[in-house]
């Protein structure tokens, strides 16, 4: 047999590290690749519990379709995808719950028509929107953040109002404290190219059509959970969990990655798919020229409360996906329709849905006991839909510091710590490149690649050194 061209190994195995062993194992299978969690369970946050007869995910719940590579790694292990049964949002206010114009991307307005009918905003909040036609383009190409840009461009009412709760909570952070080109790029480059936000609205809306863009989000069959158990398989024993590393050292031409109760494994390059915080403390003194980047990338804490409804409640929810909210309006700061969207027959004639609690400036909410967090979210739904305001089921599932914070100069941050990091060892996941599965796949490919890259580029040298 063979001698293994160099080792590369995979610290972390949430879908991040998941994807990095998966390409390495397909695309370079001359390396030996170890996949090293440190918890009982690959997933990192993509798990699902059990909520009275039912097994519901408490973290992601789809990939977002309009970035491939979530979609390629399901074509890849052959796992059919779903689309979602319901799509449109609506906005918590003051009179209830209103609904975002059909046609909205990113909650702003892609015709004229919509602004006068943007839900949670006064008229007058709508006269200052409009002026975003005619306000004069920032020239300076510098970051800055979601608040600074939408503010300037729609003022302070529909930003807050209307837009704010859609693209904070992916991210479960503040609006002026999240970087806009490391979260929504697209934003800065509308009023760069259309000189407006609802003009880059309604162009963007323009080419959807003429592209006939599918869904933008796809469940993968069997769920997230499916996916993650398909990828636990297809690596065999390069998996291993309950393996956490204590310290990578460097070794020679190479690297000593080093188990808590284990040998050690010596790695020609590492791909580190783990938190920020994780990264500097596993690399120590060797990642001290990056540790001060990787320390300004904090996490906040969030959670999700899971309900069970009766049977007949089903039909009781509008058309959509669900809702978002202002922030601390509601104890919530979105709720998801999760029998709408995703309907199974386990479901039967339930409503089941999802709330997503915490987050940046809102994280004292998960400190209340399990039954009043409950109690505080089916009262506040009760006022707003026709369900009863004691659900059948409940779970509250609390993340402690599982969301990352994009904060202005995310970007610069990021390239300055891959600059920084000694050679041979790669980052990935969503400390990094994007939050979502398919940004945190994407994340995952490139470092594997660029691992497999550095290997080949020692092997080659070795080479030229034995032929002279």
């Amino acid at each position: 047999m063979p001698e293994p061209a160099g080792r590369i190994v995979v610290v972390g195995a949430g879908i991040a590290g998941l994807a990095a062993g998966l390409w390495l194992r397909r695309q370079v299978p001359s390396l030996d690749v170890d996949v090293l969690e440190a918890t009982p369970r690959p997933g990192g946050g993509i798990v699902e519990v059990q909520v009275g007869d039912l097994r519901l995910p408490a973290g992601p719940d789809a990939l977002y379709a309009r970035r491939p590579a979530g979609v390629e790694l399901c074509r890849e292990l052959a796992i059919d995808l779903t689309k979602p049964a319901a799509s449109g949002m609506w906005l918590w206010t003051d009179r209830g719950l209103v609904e975002y114009p059909f046609h909205a991307p990113f909650g702003i307005p892609s015709e004229l028509g919509d602004v006068f009918r943007w839900p949670g905003v006064s008229r007058r909040g709508r006269r200052r929107a409009l002026g975003d036609l005619v306000r004069r383009k920032r020239r300076s190409g510098e970051d800055g953040s979601i608040g600074s840009l939408l503010r300037r461009r729609l003022g302070d009412e529909a930003t807050d109002r209307a837009i704010a709760p859609l693209l904070t909570d992916p991210f479960g952070g503040e609006i002026d404290r999240l970087s806009v080109r490391a979260t929504f790029p697209e934003l800065p480059a509308w009023e760069a190219t259309q000189g407006s936000l609802l003009r880059g609205s309604m162009a963007t809306m323009r080419d959807a059509r003429r592209a006939e863009l599918g869904p933008l989000r796809l469940r993968p069959a069997g769920g997230l959970e499916g996916l993650v158990e398909r990828a636990a398989v297809d690596l065999g024993p390069a998996l291993r969990t309950g393996a956490r590393v204590e310290a990578i050292v460097a070794d020679g031409s190479g690297w000593s990655v080093r188990i808590e109760g284990a040998a050690p494994l010596r790695a020609d390059a590492v791909v580190l798919s783990i938190v920020a915080d994780g990264v500097r403390r596993v690399l120590g003194p060797a990642g001290a020229v990056a540790g001060a980047d990787l320390a300004t990338i904090p996490n906040a804490s969030r959670g999700v409360v899971l309900l069970v409804y009766p049977a007949g409640t089903a039909e009781r929810l509008p058309y959509g996906s669900g809702f978002v909210v202002p922030a601390g309006a509601a104890p919530m700061t979105a709720c998801s329709w999760f029998s709408s969207v995703w309907p199974d027959p386990a479901f039967g004639a339930r409503a089941v849905l999802r709330c997503t609690i915490g987050g940046d400036g809102q994280e004292e909410v998960l400190d209340g006991d399990d039954a009043d967090i409950v109690e505080a979210c089916a009262r506040h739904l009760a006022a707003v839909l026709p369900l009863p305001e004691v659900p059948q089921h409940a779970e509250v599932v609390r993340r402690p510091h599982a969301a990352p914070q994009y904060l202005v100069g995310h970007v610069e941050r990021v390239a300055r710590i891959r600059d920084a990091l000694p050679a041979g060892i790669f980052v990935a996941g969503k400390s990094f490149d994007g939050v979502d599965v398919a940004s945190c796949v994407a994340s995952a490919r490139t470092a594997a690649e660029q691992a497999a890259a550095f290997v080949r580029s020692i092997d080659r040298s070795i080479d030229r050194e034995t032929t002279r």
